[in-house]
C-alpha cells in the first residue's frame, strides 16, 4: 500500500510520515476486523519540493501576508474556503453577508473570516498563504508537478495494491493512475480530497476538477477497480464531498462515505483511525 500526503508537510520526510500515519492506519484496520503490518505501508514524500531553499536567518516559510496573495487561482480557492467555513461553522461570518457590503471580497478579509474558524484555528496567516500556493504550484508549475508525478511514479511496484491519498495527495494519486493505466493498483482511497470542486457559489469557475491535466474531466484513473472517497461534512478543503456523480460510468462508481473527524476535520490521523477508511483498505487488499 503506497500513501501520499497532502499539503503542510514540507518539513518531514517518508520516514516521518511513516510513523504518523502507519500506527493510524493499522488502528483504521484493525477496527475493520483486519491487520496491517508496517512493512504493508509505505510513503511517498514530496513536500520537500516545496520547502523554501535555506538562506541566513530564514524562519522556514517566507512572511506571507494578504498581500501576497496575488494569484487569480488563489484568490478563487481562498475564497472558496471562505464560502465553505461559513456554511460550516456558525462562528464565521457568511462572505455575502449584507454586513461585509463594504468590505472587499479580497484576501484580507477572507484571511480575517478564516481566522475566526474552528477549522483553520491556530493557523498563522504566512502557512495558509503558503498552503495556497502549494496548490497553485502543483496545477500550475509543469516542473513542479512532473517531479512529483515521477517520484509517485518510481515508489509504485509490482506488489501496490492500494493507494491512500489525502488532501492534495488525492489530486498527485488520481492523475498518476490516470496516466498508468497498467499499474497494477486495484484499489484507490481518497481522504478529504478536493477532487470535486467545480465551483463554489459565485467565487470559483474552476478548481480542482476543470484543472486536472491527465486528460477529460471525468475519467476513470486507470486500472483501479474499487474507489472509495472518504470526507468528513465539516471539512473545508473537501469542498465537495460527494465525486460518485462526477468520476466513473454505468459499470464503476465512486463510494463516497461520510466520517466524522471531530474538532480537526482535514487532520489525516482521525481519518485513518476511520472503521470506514479501514474497511476500504482491507477491500482493496484482498
Amino acid at each position: 500500500m503506497l500513501c501520499v500526503h497532502g499539503i503542510g508537510q514540507q518539513f518531514k520526510g517518508e520516514r516521518v510520515l511513516h510513523g504518523e500515519w502507519c500506527p493510524a492506519l493499522r488502528d483504521g484496520v484493525g477496527r475493520a476486523g483486519g491487520t496491517l503490518g508496517a512493512d504493508d505501508v509505505r510513503c511517498l514524500f514530496y513536500g520537500d519540493v516545496f520547502r523554501p531553499p535555506g538562506r541566513p536567518l530564514s524562519v522556514g516559510v517566507p512572511p506571507y501576508t494578504a498581500a501576497d496573495v496575488d494569484d487569480d487561482f488563489e484568490r478563487e480557492l481562498l475564497l472558496a474556503w471562505w464560502a465553505e467555513a461559513a456554511r460550516t461553522d456558525p462562528g464565521v461570518v457568511d462572505p455575502d453577508s449584507r454586513t461585509l457590503a463594504r468590505v472587499p471580497r479580497g484576501a484580507q478579509a477572507a484571511l480575517r473570516a478564516l481566522s475566526t474558524s474552528r477549522f483553520f484555528s491556530g493557523l498563522a496567516v504566512r502557512m495558509l498563504v503558503f498552503d495556497l500556493k502549494q496548490v497553485r504550484r502543483y496545477l500550475m508549475d509543469e516542473d513542479v508537478r512532473a517531479e512529483i508525478q515521477d517520484r509517485l511514479a518510481t515508489a509504485v511496484d509490482a506488489d501496490t495494491r492500494v493507494v491512500v491519498g489525502h488532501s492534495l495527495g488525492s489530486v498527485v494519486a488520481y492523475e498518476a493512475l490516470a496516466a498508468h493505466r497498467t499499474w497494477p493498483v486495484r484499489s484507490l482511497v481518497t481522504l478529504g480530497s478536493p477532487l470535486g470542486v467545480s465551483f463554489v457559489q459565485d467565487f470559483v469557475q474552476g478548481f480542482v476538477h476543470d484543472r486536472l491535466p491527465s486528460g477529460q474531466p471525468g475519467r476513470w484513473p486507470g486500472s483501479v477497480e474499487q474507489w472509495t472517497n472518504i470526507a468528513d461534512s465539516g471539512d473545508v478543503v473537501a469542498l465537495r464531498k460527494d465525486l460518485g456523480g462526477l468520476f466513473g460510468g454505468d459499470d464503476r462508481r465512486v463510494r463516497d462515505v461520510e466520517v466524522h473527524n471531530g474538532a480537526h476535520a482535514h487532520n489525516v490521523q482521525p481519518y485513518l483511525t476511520a472503521v470506514e477508511t479501514g474497511r476500504a483498505i482491507l477491500s482493496g487488499l484482498r
